[in-house]
């Protein structure tokens, strides 16, 4: 398992494929309808039916990082949208969703062999952070010699001192923000 952060440019919202799925309420693999329940099919998780509250995964967490609505809201939005219209007038998407189109935002992404193997081969987006602000350039002063970003490569910082390596890096920050999500995923599979 690999994570990594990038910054991207939403240009298109896949249509035309499933953009949701009930999920087990333990383990979060997708929950298939039995004769009266639906049931988690997952040998790992050990619950045999999916009872209580479906969680409706879009990007987890970061679903709602990215379009302001919980996954449930985004779902009843859709089916509202398209109650009562024939088959070629439904929405196959929520607008939320396609509003996306064009914004710029920082993701954390995580991928596996699974991500790599799978039949649709997506990368798995784990949290939305807002785009860095570009450093304020401060006017020059003379016989200042700005720093160049060979400089920093060779020095290994804009500040004196010993470069401090992967610390306080991007991949630093992925690893903790994992780290992060990782312990509240814990914490919520115990609380519900």
């Amino acid at each position: 398992v690999a994570w990594f952060e990038c910054t991207a440019t939403i240009d298109d919202v896949v249509q035309g494929s499933a953009w949701y799925y009930i999920s087990c309420d333990e383990c979060n693999s997708k929950a298939v309808k039995g004769l009266t329940s639906l049931i988690c099919n997952n040998k790992k998780c050990g619950k045999s039916e999916v009872t209580g509250v479906a969680h409706f995964v879009i990007l987890g967490d970061a679903g709602k990082e990215l379009t302001g609505k919980h996954a449930s809201e985004l779902i009843a939005s859709y089916f509202e949208s398209n109650e009562g219209v024939g088959a070629d007038h439904c929405v196959s998407v929520p607008h939320a969703l396609l509003d996306t189109i064009g914004q710029t935002h920082k993701f954390i992404v995580k991928v596996s062999d699974h991500n790599l193997t799978g039949k649709t081969q997506t990368i798995t987006v784990t949290k939305i952070l807002p785009p860095e602000a570009p450093h304020p350039i401060a006017p020059l002063e003379e016989d200042v010699i700005p720093v160049t970003s060979d400089d920093i490569l060779k020095t290994g910082s804009e500040e004196s001192g010993p470069s401090r390596g992967f610390e306080d890096s991007a991949g630093d920050r992925v690893r903790k923000a994992s780290e992060s999500l990782e312990s509240n995923e814990a914490k919520h599979s115990k609380s519900g």
